[in-house]
């Protein structure tokens, strides 16, 4: 091939490839667009592949999507900013697609291309494409233009600019609902751009169609739009245009209307300021708290916190207390689990009094309740009360309740109560652990689940690490030690995790002494997971002890199961003798 014919290759390999009957050919070649247009050259790429690109007629939405993506970040392959409108027909072509993403995608990047062109570029290029987009004939089309809006209005004249509000709103009036949907979405993204004289002219009639839609679809898109006008407005006309609007929305006759109410109400309330929130949101609120929709129910219980965050204490006390003793005992299981994991968070807010009064009883029926969720939520959460009511108070109600969750049948409950004990242990103090806990923490070790036995191994570790070596030399080691005869090779299995867990606390005296014993002596076990797992802790014993015992003890051990019929074993204590000689090499 000549030199002169050189430069073609890429483009005639692209065209086959994006005419090519395999999809992954064709995304291939998307792909690297950027190569391919780097090879052409800016000017051949402006005036050969772009063309080509926006006559492309792909059918596949994978092939369009990666299409998308390239094109937005293609102003330097092109020439730079100065050309960036070279790329506009392509995207403008897969704006008008069927498929939601492809067209999503599309408009992401023909904002990031809009947010880098010059004033008049935009004027000449940008404003046009906006405003076929939102004449199309195709739904598609006036769709995508709705997320192009406010990246268009700033750089428009005077008069531009008020054609373009005028266009937002036939759109927001638009006769097909998905229209209307994306008017809403974009509209606090258009309301940031207008100027505040405009803002409440134009914009808070165009917010009070969409609040009035007949589609539920619609309305809870505005829902969202109603925190982000808040933002923008003085805070009067926030309370004069927007809170109404919340208020009725908390009653609105669709479920989904008054869930976005719930989920967004904290947003909300920071848009209207502390005083309406007191006046209005709280009743508003509290309604959604009792909604007959147990989904309301669950989005308005997970704010609770923080609702009462905003109120003063004796406001959430009077008003918001009441509906929390309701949704403790609802009856649904997920109001009730949306309840329990942010309930805790109240009782810095309410305070020590109240919290010991009107929570804890709360809490408790919560710890009891059937649902496992439910009481994994409370759990989990217990150190934000322990900060509020101390723990002697905490260990008097809640401890019986926790001993109670330590046997739970569902093993995720007994799981995230193992979990906590080490929090729970350098609260309550060595004598009271010792008396309350510490035989729970050695009956997990014989847990019919795996995952319960390997928490417990670890529990022990970390309790080892709170209360130091001598407290475990007393209280752990002797009770681990009894339990290596245990007829059941499993439970055997963990005695050897919680063995080499423990040695690295320990130290090297008390691992020589009474650990590596029990190890050498499961070397002679008859279960080959047993003796691999024996090969495996001398492994890791070999950096805690001195050389002479890793010689005198470790190495004949391990040189004995190298030598074992099972594969295993003579594969991990091959591994461990490696580990010794490696580390004879290294000192």
């Amino acid at each position: 091939m000549s030199m002169v014919d050189e430069p073609l290759y890429p483009i005639a390999v692209l065209i086959d490839e994006l005419k090519n009957d395999d999809i992954q050919l064709r995304l291939n070649s998307i792909r690297r667009l950027n190569t391919i247009a780097r090879a052409l050259g800016e000017e051949r790429t402006r005036k050969e592949l772009i063309p080509f690109l926006s006559e492309n007629n792909d059918d596949d939405d994978e092939v369009l999507l990666a299409m998308a993506e390239e094109l937005g970040v293609f102003i330097p392959y092109v020439g730079g900013v100065e050309y960036a409108s070279v790329l506009l027909p392509p995207l403008e072509t897969l704006c008008t697609v069927e498929e939601t993403c492809v067209r999503d995608k599309a408009v992401e990047s023909l904002c990031r291309i809009g947010s880098q062109m010059r004033e008049n570029d935009l004027v000449d290029w940008f404003i046009p494409l906006v405003k076929r987009l939102a004449a199309g004939e195709w739904f598609t089309a006036r769709v995508s233009a709705c997320g192009l809006f406010h990246i268009a209005y700033p750089s428009a004249s005077e008069m531009l600019k008020t054609e373009l509000r005028s266009i937002y709103s036939q759109l927001c009036q638009d006769d097909m609902p998905m229209v209307r949907r994306a008017a809403a979405t974009n509209l606090g993204k258009f309301a940031a751009t207008v100027e505040p004289p405009n803002l409440k002219a134009d914009i808070m009639s165009m917010f009070e169609d969409l609040t009035q839609d007949d589609q539920d679809s619609v309305r809870l898109l505005a829902v969202e739009g109603c925190a982000a006008l808040g933002k923008l407005l003085e805070s009067q006309d926030c309370v004069a245009h927007i809170l109404p609007v919340i208020v009725n929305f908390s009653q609105d006759k669709s479920w989904r209307v008054r869930y976005m109410v719930a989920n967004q109400l904290y947003e909300l309330c920071e848009a209207v300021g502390p005083e309406p929130t007191r006046t209005d949101l709280v009743p508003a609120y509290v309604r959604l708290l009792r909604d007959n929709e147990a989904e309301v129910r669950i989005a308005a219980a997970g704010k609770v916190t923080k609702f009462c965050r905003i109120l003063n204490p004796e406001l959430a006390i009077q008003h918001i207390l009441p509906c929390v003793k309701e949704l403790s005992s609802d009856s649904s299981q997920h109001v009730r689990s949306a309840l329990a994991s942010v309930i805790m968070g109240m009782a810095p807010v309410l305070g020590k009094d109240a919290t010991i009064e009107q929570l804890l009883p709360i809490f408790l029926s919560l710890l009891k309740d059937e649902f496992p969720d439910v009481r994994l939520n409370i759990i989990s959460k217990l150190d934000q009360v322990n900060q509020v009511i101390g723990i002697d108070l905490l260990s008097q109600s809640l401890l019986p309740a926790i001993v109670e969750l330590a046997e739970d049948r569902h093993w995720r409950v007994r799981l995230a109560i193992i979990e906590y004990i080490p929090l729970l242990a350098s609260q309550l103090g060595v004598g009271f652990f010792d008396d309350k806990l510490g035989a729970l923490c050695m009956q997990w070790l014989q847990d019919k689940v795996y995952s319960i036995r390997d928490a417990a191994a670890n529990n022990l570790k970390r309790l080892a690490e709170e209360f130091g070596p001598e407290w475990a030399m007393q209280h752990i080691i002797p009770q681990v030690l009894d339990m290596t005869n245990n007829p059941h090779y499993l439970y055997r299995m963990t005695i050897l995790r919680a063995i080499s867990l423990l040695a690295p606390v320990m130290g090297s005296e008390i691992t020589c002494s009474k650990l590596l014993p029990v190890v050498i002596t499961a070397s002679k076990d008859r279960v080959p997971n047993i003796k691999f797992n024996v090969a495996k802790v001398l492994q890791s014993l070999i950096h805690i002890v001195d050389q002479s015992v890793v010689e005198k003890t470790i190495r004949p051990c391990l040189v004995e199961l190298a030598e074992d019929p099972d594969v295993d074993v003579r594969y991990y204590a091959n591994q461990a003798l490696q580990s010794i000689d490696s580390v004879m090499m290294s000192s």
